[in-house]
């Protein structure tokens, strides 16, 4: 089980976007995709998918240790502890002792 899960309300530790909140997108081998954030322009050659072409914004991916839970109660970052309720594994707030929801969305 992985203290960051796809839906969960982050913020950047460290790098050029520190502050930064957003909402997990997709993670791929420890590394976050995060909506907002790391946000770099590529220079698009004109395709047949890709009509327009030009330079365009696209989000990459974050590695998880820049990354830290947004308490839902606290509104503040805090780290997550792992705790067994009836033989069920289950993440934690540290700070709030809070139970992680995570709001999924779908697509």
């Amino acid at each position: 089980m992985r203290k960051i899960k796809v839906g969960d309300t982050v913020i950047v530790r460290s790098g050029k976007d520190r502050t930064k909140i957003g909402q997990v997108e997709v993670i791929i081998a420890g590394r976050a995709l995060v909506n907002g954030i790391n946000i770099v322009k590529k220079h698009q050659k004109k395709t047949a998918a890709t009509p327009q072409g030009g330079i365009i914004e696209k989000s990459l991916p974050v590695h998880v240790s820049k990354l830290m839970l947004i308490d839902a109660k606290l509104k503040k970052p805090t780290r997550v502890r792992f705790q067994i309720d009836a033989g069920k594994k289950e993440r934690r707030y540290t700070k709030s002792q809070e139970l992680v929801t995570v709001k999924t969305t779908t697509k």
